[in-house]
C-alpha cells in the first residue's frame, strides 16, 4: 500500500500546494482577494470536482481489467473517458459563466464580489486540460505507473508560482492582473499538466509495447453507460462534499471579509493535510480493485484495512500539530493580527475531524476499488447535508458562535461520515468473503 500510495500522495500534495501557493501570493494583495479566491475556488471546484468525480469510476474498471491481465481493456477504459471529456467540459463550464454576474445577489461583499467574477472566469478556462489530465492519471495509476503523476504535478507547482509571480503582479512584461492573474496561472499550469502526462502515456505505451495503439477506439454506448454508472455516484459524492464546504464558505462570506479570509486560510491548511489521505484513498481502490480483478479477496481485505489505518493515523497526527503550532500555522499565510486570532480558531475545530475525515476518504477509496460507489454518496448526503449543515447553521447565526459554528457543523457531518463508512467497509468485506468462497 505504501509503494503505490506515497508517490500519490506527494501528487496530491503538489496538486493542493498550487492553491496554497496562490492563497499566499494573493494574500500580499489584500485580505479582500484572499475572499475572492476563497469564493472562486469553491465555485471552480464545484462543478470541477464533479467533473473529475465522473471519471472516478476509471479507479474500478482499470484496476480490475488490470488485475485480470486485459490491458486491451485499460486502454479502451481511457479512450471512452477521454471522449466523454469533450461532452462534459462544455456542459460544467457553461452554466458556471451564466452564474458569475449574481455573486452579489448571493450576499457576498461587493469588494470580494469585485474580484471573484474574473477570477473564477480565468479559472473556468482549465476545466478540459484538467479533465484530461484526470483521465491519464487515473488510467496510469491503476497500471502502477504512479511516480510521473507525482513528477509532473511537482514541477507543475514551479510552472504555477512562475506564472502566477508574472500574471499577478505584472513582472516580466506583462501587466498586473491581480487576483485574475492567479486564475490565469492555474489555467496555464493545468495546460501543462495534461500535456505532460498526455505524452507520458504515448510514450510509455511505445516504451513497453503495452497494445495502447492497437486497442479499439470505437467508443459503445455500453461502455460509456458503465463508466457513468460507476462514476456518476462517485462525482455525486464529491459534489455534495465540496458542495456543503462551498456552501460553508457562502455562510461565511455573509458575516464579513475577515471571518472570510480566516477561513481561507483555516479551510487551506486543512485541505493540506487532506491530501495525504486522498492520496491513500486512490491507493485503495487501485490495491483493491486489483485484487477483485484477480479474485483474491485476502488481498482486497489487507489492502482495504491498510488504507484506513494509514488515513486515520496520519490525520490523527495532523490534529495534534494543528492543536500544538496553530499560530504558526496561520502565519505561513498571512501576518495580519486579527486574521491569526480568527484562524487559529477554527483550526482548533478542524483538529478535531482530522481523524474521522482520513478514515472517511480511505473507506470510500476502498469501496470504490470493490465497486461500491453508492454507499460513500448516500453517507455524505446523510452526514453533511441532514446533519452536519443545520448544525453548523444554527450554531453561526441562532447561538451566536459565527464562523466556529459553521466549522462546529462541518465537524459533526465529517464524524458521522467516517463512522458510516468503517462501518460498511466492515460489512462488504464479509459480502466480498463470502461472494470469493
Amino acid at each position: 500500500m505504501l509503494a503505490l500510495a506515497l508517490p500519490v500522495v506527494i501528487a496530491e500534495l503538489g496538486w493542493i500546494s498550487m492553491s496554497v501557493v496562490d492563497t499566499m501570493m494573493v494574500g500580499r494583495v489584500s485580505p479582500e482577494a484572499i475572499g475572492a479566491v476563497s469564493i472562486g475556488s469553491v465555485l471552480f471546484y464545484t462543478i470541477g470536482v464533479f467533473g473529475t468525480g465522473m471519471l472516478l469510476g476509471l479507479d474500478t474498471l482499470v484496476p480490475q481489467a488490470f488485475g485480470a491481465d486485459r490491458l486491451s481493456d485499460c486502454h479502451r477504459w481511457l479512450f471512452h473517458a477521454l471522449a466523454g471529456i469533450l461532452v462534459l467540459g462544455p456542459l460544467l463550464m457553461i452554466p458556471m459563466f451564466l452564474v458569475l454576474p449574481f455573486l452579489e445577489v448571493w450576499g457576498i461583499a461587493p469588494e470580494v464580489a469585485e474580484h471573484a467574477g474574473p477570477y473564477t472566469r480565468s479559472l473556468l478556462w482549465s476545466t478540459l486540460p484538467l479533465l484530461a489530465f484526470m483521465a491519464f492519471r487515473h488510467y496510469l495509476q491503476a497500471m502502477n505507473r504512479v511516480r510521473i503523476i507525482m513528477v509532473v504535478l511537482v514541477s507543475a507547482n514551479v510552472v504555477n508560482a512562475l506564472a502566477n509571480w508574472v500574471l499577478i503582479f505584472g513582472k516580466l512584461g506583462s501587466p498586473a492582473f491581480g487576483v485574475e492573474g492567479a486564475g490565469w496561472a492555474s489555467c496555464v499550469s493545468r495546460i501543462y499538466m495534461c500535456a505532460a502526462l498526455g505524452g507520458y502515456v504515448v510514450w510509455d505505451a511505445k516504451r513497453r509495447e503495452t497494445g495502447l495503439f492497437d486497442a479499439s477506439r470505437k467508443i459503445e454506448t455500453g461502455w460509456i453507460k458503465e463508466l457513468a454508472r460507476l462514476s456518476f455516484p462517485a462525482a455525486t459524492q464529491r459534489a455534495l462534499e465540496i458542495g456543503v464546504f462551498a456552501l460553508a464558505t457562502a455562510l461565511v462570506g455573509r458575516m464579513d471579509a475577515l471571518s472570510l479570509a480566516a477561513h481561507q486560510v483555516a479551510l487551506q491548511a486543512a485541505s493540506v493535510t487532506f491530501m495525504v489521505p486522498l492520496g491513500i484513498s486512490s491507493a485503495a481502490a487501485v490495491r483493491v480493485g486489483q485484487a477483485i480483478g484477480r479474485k483474491d479477496a485476502e488481498s482486497a481485505h489487507h489492502s482495504g484495512w491498510a488504507a484506513i489505518a494509514l488515513g486515520g493515523a496520519f490525520m490523527f497526527a495532523a490534529g495534534v500539530l494543528f492543536v500544538a503550532f496553530p499560530h504558526a500555522i496561520i502565519r505561513l499565510f498571512t501576518n495580519d493580527p486579527e486574521l491569526v486570532v480568527a484562524g487559529v480558531g477554527l483550526l482548533y475545530v478542524a483538529a478535531l475531524f482530522q481523524l474521522f475525515d482520513g478514515l472517511q476518504v480511505a473507506a470510500t477509496g476502498a469501496l470504490r476499488g470493490a465497486g461500491d460507489t453508492t454507499t460513500p454518496m448516500l453517507a455524505n448526503l446523510a452526514g453533511h447535508w441532514f446533519v452536519g449543515l443545520p448544525v453548523g447553521w444554527w450554531l453561526a447565526f441562532q447561538s451566536g458562535w459565527g464562523a466556529v459554528g459553521v466549522w462546529a457543523g462541518l465537524c459533526v457531518g465529517l464524524v458521522a461520515v467516517g463512522g458510516a463508512l468503517v462501518w460498511h467497509w466492515a460489512t462488504r468485506l464479509e459480502r466480498l468473503r463470502h461472494a470469493a468462497a
